[in-house]
């Protein structure tokens, strides 16, 4: 007597289908779970430890404790983060306002133009410590711009702008600000470049001024590109740390320490791992806070 084999399982094709676009996204996914999640989750683990290898007998959990260090009892933590503030508010409005400038001179047709932004675009390509090696040289107080200044009467010799007090703040600004600004003038000038000339030749024909022709068809155009650039380069300007860290070390007296400059000491010289991950949780925080409502407020992507 003959066996009959049962027939094989069929596939629901609808089903197989529904699944395809989960396995196309499946690696993706995983390697946001792998450099991503894990690490967050890492920080967090280690945010709630004691954990410094200077000590390991002191080591293990710790609850919130160091949070409630670096919110009660660390001052350091509350200079760093007001510095940090300052800090960002005075770079990216400094910085945006002087791209502004330049991508509108660029974008303009002149002889020399292409050369002209290439000097403009080529402080960007500038490594970090590479451009705090540059301006370390201008600020020596001896063979820098502070001697030239000190022959033409205008400051005593032997200043040094990197170990006052009242001046370090805005010489690593202006340092900074020459790293920074084509920053903006790249991308602004990218959205500059979109702009429909007919634009401004019907504003010109109505009789429109290049002030009126710059707030109106300008301005509103720019406004995602305006937004997004100044959140992107709050949030790098807020994590600052290769600059800073190689032109004042965060001194002189913790004066251009910003927070994650403060994270970078606690690891790296005092070994709290423990305590720079809840700093660097904190800082995790702000920023995603900010970012928020930054472009909550901003209403960034919605039509005008």
């Amino acid at each position: 007597m003959a066996v009959v084999s049962a027939p094989p399982p069929r596939t629901n094709p609808r089903r197989a289908g529904a699944l395809t676009p989960y396995l196309l996204i499946a690696p993706s996914v995983i390697a946001m779970l792998g450099f991503l999640v894990y690490p967050m989750a890492s920080v967090l683990y280690y945010s709630l430890q004691r954990y410094n290898v200077t000590k390991p007998w002191d080591n293990g959990f710790a609850g919130l404790d160091n949070f409630r260090t670096l919110l009660f009892e660390d001052p350091i933590f509350w200079q760093s983060l007001g510095f940090s503030a300052k800090w960002v508010v005075v770079e990216v409005v400094l910085q945006f306002l002087l791209g502004l400038a330049l991508a509108l001179i660029v974008n303009e047709s002149f002889i020399g133009r292409a050369i002209s932004r290439a000097l403009v675009f080529s402080p960007w390509a500038v490594s970090g410590v590479l451009t705090t090696a540059i301006w370390v040289l201008l600020y020596n107080p001896f063979t820098g711009v502070s001697r030239y200044l000190a022959d033409m009467g205008l400051i005593e010799y032997g200043a040094a702008p990197l170990a006052n007090p009242d001046t370090v703040f805005w010489a690593a600004v202006v340092a900074e600000l020459w790293r920074g600004v084509p920053f903006f003038a790249i991308l602004l000038l990218a959205d500059l470049q979109s702009v429909s000339k007919e634009l401004y030749e019907a504003a010109s024909v109505d009789g429109a001024s290049r002030m009126r022709r710059f707030f109106h068809i300008t301005l509103p155009h720019l406004r995602d590109a305006i937004i997004l650039s100044t959140l992107l380069r709050s949030v790098w300007e807020f994590n600052n740390v290769d600059l800073l860290y190689t032109l004042t070390g965060g001194g002189p007296a913790h004066q251009t320490t910003t927070l994650p400059l403060y994270v970078a000491q606690q690891a790296a010289q005092s070994h709290d791992f423990g305590y720079a991950t809840a700093l660097t949780t904190v800082a995790f925080l702000i920023l995603t806070f900010f970012s928020i409502v930054y472009l909550r407020l901003s209403k960034f992507g919605a039509k005008s």
